[in-house]
C-alpha cells in the first residue's frame, strides 16, 4: 500500500514513540502535584513547551497546549475575539472548519460582525484585501499558512504587515514542518502534532504574551489559566520532540519532496487530457498535489485507486463523507460539477523509491480512465 493522505494524518515517528514513552509508565505524575513525582512531570512540561516555542520563534510563556488543532484554533478564534471586546472578524472562505465554524459560532451567538476576503483562482489572498477589510473595531485576521486541501501557501509576512491595527491568527497545522514559522509576524500560531509524527491528540497555540485571551476550558487554570485540564505530558514531549525533529530536516526535506512532487504533477498532467492542477503552482506545500479530472467522480477515483493499492483522499478529513463540493474549490472559482472530481495525493517524509512519482501517475491514469469509460 502506498499512503498518499499525510495531510490527514501521519504515522507516529519511532523517535517520539521512544522519547514519549517514559511519561506513559515511569513519569506519570500529575503536572499540578506538589510532589517529586509531580514535579518531574512538571520539568518535562516546561521543557516541551520551551522547545515548541524556540521553532515558532515564541516565548515559552506563550505556548498553550491543546487536544489538536481544531482545539488550538477554536483556542485563537473564539478566545482573542471574545477578549479583545471588538465585534468584527476577517476572514476567508478557503479556511479549515475549526476557523470558519468557529467564526459562525461568533457570529450567531455573540453578535460578530463577518468580512469574507476574496480569493483567486490559486487560493491566493492579497495583503491590499486583508488591509482594505480591517475596521477600527476588527478583534482578529484569522487565516491559513498553507491550505489543507490545495496547498496554496499564503505570504503571511506581507499580509502581517498588513494587520498592525489587528491581530493575526495563523494556522499553520498544514505547514508546520514544511515552511519556517519564525518570523512570521503572526501574533497566534496553532499546529498540530499528528501532522509532524506525534499521536493524534496534541496541539498547540502560540498567543504572544501581550495579546489578551479568554479561556474556553475553565477549571483549574492549568496553562497559566488559559486551558484549563490535566495537561497530555506525554503528548507535549511527543509534539515538541516530532516538532524539533521535522525542522531539522525541514530544508533538504522539502526539497526532496517537492521535487517528486513536482515530478508526479508533470506525469499526470502530461497524460490526463482533462485533469488540472488545483491550487498555486508555484507557492504551494512540496508534498501536496490537487487535481480535478473532469468528467469523473473524485470518490470513484478514489475508490479504483485504492484497488489499486494507492490511499489518497477528495479533500479536507474533516468534511469527509459530504457530497458537497469543497467549499476552498468552489471560492477559487471552479464550478460545482468540476469541484466534486478532486482527488488530493500528498506525500509524507519517508524516502519513496525513485520511480515512484511515475509509476504513481501511471496508476492514476489507470484509475481516471477505468472511471471515465
Amino acid at each position: 500500500m502506498l499512503y498518499l493522505d499525510h495531510a490527514a494524518t501521519s504515522p507516529v515517528r519511532p523517535e517520539v514513540l521512544e522519547a514519549m514513552m517514559p511519561y506513559l509508565s515511569g513519569v506519570f505524575g500529575n503536572p499540578s502535584s506538589h510532589h517529586t513525582v509531580g514535579e518531574a512531570a512538571a520539568s518535562a512540561l516546561d521543557d516541551a513547551r520551551a522547545r515548541v516555542a524556540r521553532v515558532l520563534g515564541m516565548r515559552a510563556g506563550d505556548v498553550v497546549f491543546t487536544g489538536g488543532g481544531t482545539e488550538a484554533n477554536n483556542l485563537a478564534v473564539k478566545g482573542i475575539a471574545l477578549a479583545s471586546g471588538r465585534r468584527h472578524l476577517v476572514v476567508s472562505p478557503i479556511e479549515h472548519e475549526s476557523i470558519l465554524e468557529s467564526v459562525e459560532y461568533l457570529r450567531r451567538f455573540h453578535g460578530f460582525e463577518v468580512s469574507a476576503l476574496p480569493v483567486d483562482a490559486v487560493g491566493r489572498i492579497s495583503a491590499d484585501a486583508v488591509a482594505a477589510a480591517i475596521r477600527d473595531d476588527t478583534a482578529l485576521v484569522a487565516l491559513g499558512h498553507a491550505n489543507n486541501e490545495i496547498g496554496t501557501v499564503q505570504d503571511v509576512a506581507a499580509i502581517a504587515a498588513a494587520t498592525a491595527r489587528a491581530p493575526l491568527h495563523v494556522d499553520a497545522v498544514q505547514s508546520a514542518g514544511w515552511l519556517p514559522l519564525a518570523g512570521l509576524g503572526a501574533d497566534a500560531v496553532a499546529i498540530a502534532g499528528h501532522k509532524l509524527g506525534a499521536p493524534k491528540g496534541i496541539g498547540a497555540l502560540a498567543v504572544r504574551g501581550r495579546v489578551p485571551l479568554e479561556p474556553l476550558l475553565h477549571g483549574g487554570g492549568q496553562e497559566r489559566g488559559r486551558r484549563s485540564g490535566t495537561e497530555n505530558v506525554a503528548g507535549a514531549v511527543a509534539l515538541a520532540t516530532a516538532l524539533e525533529l521535522a525542522e531539522a530536516e525541514r530544508t533538504s526535506m522539502s526539497a526532496r519532496v517537492g521535487a517528486s512532487t513536482a515530478r508526479f504533477i508533470a506525469a499526470v498532467l502530461g497524460a490526463v487530457p482533462r485533469a488540472s492542477l488545483t491550487g498555486d503552482p508555484v507557492h504551494r506545500l512540496p508534498g501536496t498535489a490537487s487535481f480535478t479530472f473532469a468528467g469523473t467522480s473524485g470518490e470513484a477515483v478514489l475508490l479504483e485507486l485504492e484497488r489499486r493499492g494507492v490511499v489518497s483522499s477528495s479533500g479536507s478529513a474533516c468534511a469527509a463523507g459530504s457530497d458537497e463540493p469543497s467549499q476552498v474549490l468552489l471560492a477559487c472559482g471552479i464550478p460545482p460539477e468540476v469541484a466534486q472530481t478532486s482527488v488530493r495525493f500528498t506525500f509524507g517524509r519517508a524516502p519513496l523509491p525513485d520511480d515512484a512519482p511515475e509509476r504513481l501517475a501511471a496508476l492514476v491514469v489507470e484509475a481516471v480512465r477505468s472511471v471515465a469509460g
